[in-house]
């Protein structure tokens, strides 16, 4: 049985760089497989390293899937913050709902492995949990904020925004993964764009 080396924090460019070659095999083999069909011989394996430098860096397959977790975060995060920064008043509701929704729907398309995976994992892990309550609560107060700073009526906002944040979440989901034969995907588009828009005017 091998012995783990004492984990350590990289500080040269040489040892961070390995880490990240280690986190992004590791985000490529969960996206693959899964995470109960990884283990850290495999995420080695890709990573182009030994099993045991990879101890070196990380306890377990579930220390690298935490970093992943954070690199997702990030992924799925990013582009709607970057969408909030552009909006201008007065704000076009239809238009700010369409885009988030958009763009939400893409990045599940574009993640969604990944996406299955770690969201399976936060029904039975405590922290994977904790991550995306935590990560709901900055995108509810992020958007909020800016919409406030755009001039939108404050009565609710947060709640509104969660709202709209759960339905758009649940469509991109449905879009994606279930894809239905009895209902028209367009016509539930526009229903939900509809809808959401009004709920902020």
């Amino acid at each position: 049985m091998m012995t783990k080396t004492k984990v350590r924090t990289p500080k040269q460019e040489r040892s961070i760089e390995t880490k990240n070659k280690i986190i992004a095999a590791g985000y490529k083999v969960f996206s693959t497989v899964g995470y109960y069909g990884t283990n850290t011989a495999e995420i080695a394996k890709v990573a182009g390293v030994s099993t045991g430098i990879v101890y070196g860096y990380f306890e377990d397959k579930r220390d690298i899937l935490m970093c992943v977790l954070e690199i997702y975060l990030k992924d799925v995060t990013d582009p709607i913050f970057n969408i909030m920064s552009r909006a201008e008043a007065p704000i076009d509701y239809r238009l700010l709902v369409k885009n988030v929704t958009d763009e939400v729907i893409k990045i599940h398309k574009d993640n969604d492995r990944l996406h299955n995976t770690l969201h399976s994992l936060a029904a039975t892990d405590e922290g994977v949990n904790a991550r995306f309550i935590e990560i709901e609560k900055t995108l509810t107060e992020n958007i909020s904020k800016t919409l406030v700073a755009l001039g939108a009526k404050a009565e609710f906002l947060p709640e509104k925004v969660h709202t709209a944040m759960n339905i758009i979440q649940s469509f991109a989901h449905e879009y994606v993964f279930d894809n239905h034969n009895y209902i028209n995907y367009s016509e539930m588009y526009n229903i939900i764009i509809t809808t959401l828009a009004n709920i902020f005017e």
